[in-house]
């Protein structure tokens, strides 16, 4: 005769007495064997992420398995699985049991299946295996029943520092994303801010205590990324996160998702809320990289980001406010695209307060020695040449000479390859260069690409005879050209003067 109350406590302590699972449930199959038949012993899950039964812990013959299989589970037996509210058998003469006999290995073998349940919500099973035909009663699953609790509480525990650890490991990598996006850059680093971006570095130096929108206009690989880093770095958001997206590389299916966040159930998969790139942003700065790839679509949201600082979650209700400032770059000329249909008008309005036109290497052949030495040293650090090759004189003369359609991507990847290639002596870059006439071809499509940008004053000029006109040649105050474009008047004032733009109100003709 079982004593059912010792028999309790004796599991009890066996299933509660480790925070190891498999610990405990190795000593839980060693006590139970001396009761059942015994030769295998499961605590499974049914995973709605997965569709599937997934295994937490896995004992055979007293010894812990780490294969743990997940079991893909037709629709039609969850709901079966869930109306039993006690121990069974799997009884190989039900439709059900028939259907799953093949995916979990039944045949020639008896389970006993015990399912686990903390206040009413069901969390997983117990099943236990005995090698053989027919070899579970009705004895057995009353005896098993009354240890449902402690099995129970065992497997919640489990699954309960399954999620401790998913979220820490989520934290984790929130923090390893977030020390890749603060980047300590400033002017003073950059590599041509004296020279071939002394422009640019002004207006870096203009507009990086403001908290206004910047536009980022180049060529692919004249380094935007580095001036939007510049700007943040230079702000007093510079302690806040710096999140980079590329617009361009995110699919148009997942880009709402990616940017605004979702709720839990939003569409199939999100099975967990998540946080948007916006929202990650919040107290500091979100460079959107190649916004002109950006769908029609999420233009309208991002549009709102820009207007009401609030996002909304998709599937959402509840508008969020998010604390950022948005940096946006582009190598696509934007008011084309708005001609064309393919960029929102009012966007590119509110986009456009500040360009700054970050120029392509070849109108800066200055900065050529400076940044191929830069990259050497960066690149001989990377590749463990402990010290870096010299580079011969004519070589930098060749380089300066070369169009650079790739511009500054492009001459780190020459600087890498010759460093490859290098095998004593100095860097020659004489065989690396591509054909001049390929070169040429190329350099002449990306000047048609970029062809309303050529020169930064050209440009600048064109901006502020824009603001002009929107302002009716009013300089300062509220509406004039000076609080459109976001900078000082006497600033203004002196930037024309230096462009020849001439200035004063614009008379109503029809008066």
């Amino acid at each position: 005769m079982i004593n059912k109350d010792e028999f309790f406590r004796q599991v009890t302590i066996r299933i509660c007495g480790s925070l190891q699972i498999e610990t405990a449930l190795c000593r839980a199959f060693e006590y139970l064997r001396g009761f059942f038949p015994l030769d295998e012993m499961y605590l499974d899950i049914l995973d709605s992420c997965l569709g599937a039964i997934r295994r937490i812990a896995n004992v055979k013959n007293g010894e812990a398995l780490s294969n743990k299989p997940i079991i893909p589970l037709p629709e039609g037996l969850w709901a079966w699985i869930d109306m039993k509210p006690t121990a069974f058998i799997m009884e190989k003469s039900d439709p059900e049991v028939m259907a799953m006999s093949p995916l979990v290995n039944l045949d020639g073998n008896s389970d006993l299946v015990l399912p686990l349940r903390i206040e009413g919500n069901r969390i997983g099973h117990l099943i236990m295996r005995a090698y053989g035909d027919g070899r579970y009663d009705y004895s057995h699953t009353e005896l098993l029943g009354s240890v449902a609790e402690p099995f129970a509480i065992a497997l919640s525990n489990d699954l309960a520092h399954e999620s401790v650890v998913k979220y820490r490991d989520l934290l984790l990598d929130d923090n390893r994303f977030l020390n890749r996006e603060l980047l300590s850059q400033t002017g003073d680093e950059i590599i041509g801010g004296n020279s071939g971006l002394r422009n640019v570095m002004e207006m870096v130096g203009q507009v990086a205590s403001l908290n206004n929108t910047v536009l980022l206009l180049g060529e692919t690989g004249s380094g935007k990324e580095l001036i939007a880093n510049a700007i943040h770095s230079a702000s007093p958001r510079k302690d806040g996160p710096f999140i980079k997206v590329n617009c361009g590389a995110i699919p148009e299916s997942l880009i709402d998702s990616e940017l605004f966040g979702h709720e839990k159930g939003a569409f199939t998969g999100a099975v967990t809320e998540k946080r948007g790139r916006f929202e990650r942003a919040a107290g500091g700065t979100i460079f959107l990289d190649e916004i002109g790839e950006l769908p029609l679509q999420a233009q309208v949201r991002f549009l709102r980001v820009l207007q009401n600082h609030e996002i909304e979650r998709v599937g959402g209700t509840v508008s969020i406010p998010v604390d950022i400032r948005v940096i946006a770059a582009t190598h696509r000329n934007l008011e084309n695209m708005v001609t064309e249909n393919r960029f929102r008008e009012d966007l590119w309005f509110r986009l456009s307060v500040f360009p700054i036109i970050v120029p392509p290497l070849r109108h800066r052949r200055e900065d050529v020695p400076a940044l191929t030495r830069f990259f050497v040293e960066n690149k001989s650090r990377e590749l463990g040449i402990a010290m870096p090759p010299a580079i011969a004189p004519g070589a930098l003369e060749r380089l300066k000479n070369y169009r650079w359609p790739g511009n500054v991507r492009e001459l780190e990847n020459l600087v890498e390859r010759e460093l490859i290639r290098h095998r004593g002596g100095q860097l020659m870059f004489d065989t690396l260069l591509p054909d001049e006439k390929e070169s040429s071809s190329t350099h002449i499509k990306a000047e048609n690409e970029f062809q309303a940008l050529t020169t930064l004053d050209e440009a600048i000029a064109r901006q502020i005879s824009a603001a002009l006109k929107m302002s009716g040649g009013k300089i300062h105050g509220p509406g004039g050209a000076a609080e459109l474009l976001g900078i000082k008047a006497n600033t203004l004032r002196s930037r024309m003067d230096k462009l020849g733009i001439r200035y004063g109100r614009i008379k109503d003709k029809s008066l």
